[in-house]
């Protein structure tokens, strides 16, 4: 057995995809509801039109929206014809795996306890025929329970990105997030402040709905690097619904622009070099 309890059979593909895979970003959230995924997603497609080769791995067994939020939620995972499958290939060539594209509806629920949760999530990296990618963005289920935990232990993350709002409730456990981070060694390279604020599109007043600047706050209070604000666009909600990427369909809103500046960030980290 390997340091990560496998046999050394599966941790030899383990490591065999892992060697193509450059930088490993785990985005992930104290609580559900902070855009997580909108911020996964739009991470992702920043990346690439920055010329980066990127991979997307939604580790959100229970409710997998990535597929959806890239355009590709019809989409059925291929045999690649050497015992393992190929990822989905979404808009700006982003190659994509979740558990979408495995279920017989979009209503099916995945009713499983935790090994089988680890077991999908392990398969996602070693039965899948990755590209070579410069970066892979792991969406994680909020939390700190089994599938952030499986996914620091099966994939050694190059870094992690802490997403929050702005209000109290989401802080506290966007501290604990960190500390998790922290505990299992992860280099956090930021914190990102979602839903900061919002302009009001018809007297173009700013409204905080979230309140503003918490996350910024909580990043230096915890000696972590803060990545930036994205402020409220309506356009964000209908972007995800309909597979478009809001940093690619609005380039030049407040909010896309802030997501441009976040991706400049994560390009030049230590994660880059």
């Amino acid at each position: 057995m390997g340091s990560s309890g496998l046999d050394a059979g599966t941790q030899a593909k383990l490591d065999q995809s892992l060697s193509h895979i450059r930088n490993r970003l785990l985005v992930f959230s104290g609580k559900g509801g902070v855009g997580k995924s909108t911020v996964a997603v739009n991470v992702a497609a920043g990346l690439a039109l920055e010329g980066r080769k990127v991979g997307v791995l939604d580790a959100d067994i229970h409710g997998p929206n990535v597929a959806k939020m890239l355009g590709v939620e019809q989409s059925r995972i291929e045999d690649a014809g050497d015992g393992r499958f190929k990822p989905v290939i979404a808009p700006g060539n982003i190659e994509v795996v979740s558990m979408a594209f495995f279920l017989d509806s979009p209503d099916s629920p995945v009713v499983w306890r935790g090994p089988l949760k680890m077991q999908a999530i392990r398969q996602f990296i070693s039965d899948v025929a990755w590209g070579e990618l410069d970066w892979l963005i792991i969406d994680s289920p909020p939390g700190t329970g089994d599938e952030p935990l499986s996914v620091v232990q099966l994939i050694p993350a190059t870094a992690a990105l802490v997403v929050t709002t702005p209000q109290s409730v989401a802080l506290l456990d966007s501290r604990k997030a960190i500390s998790f981070a922290q505990l299992l060694k992860l280099r956090i390279i930021g914190v990102v402040e979602n839903m900061s604020g919002m302009v009001c599109p018809h007297c173009g007043v700013e409204v905080e709905l979230f309140k503003k600047g918490g996350g910024e706050r909580m990043a230096r209070e915890m000696f972590v690097p803060f990545l930036g604000r994205i402020p409220l666009d309506p356009a964000i909600v209908g972007a995800g619904d309909d597979g478009r990427p809001f940093i690619t369909e609005h380039p030049d809103s407040a909010a896309a622009k802030a997501m441009t500046e976040i991706v400049a960030k994560i390009v030049n980290s230590e994660a880059a070099k």
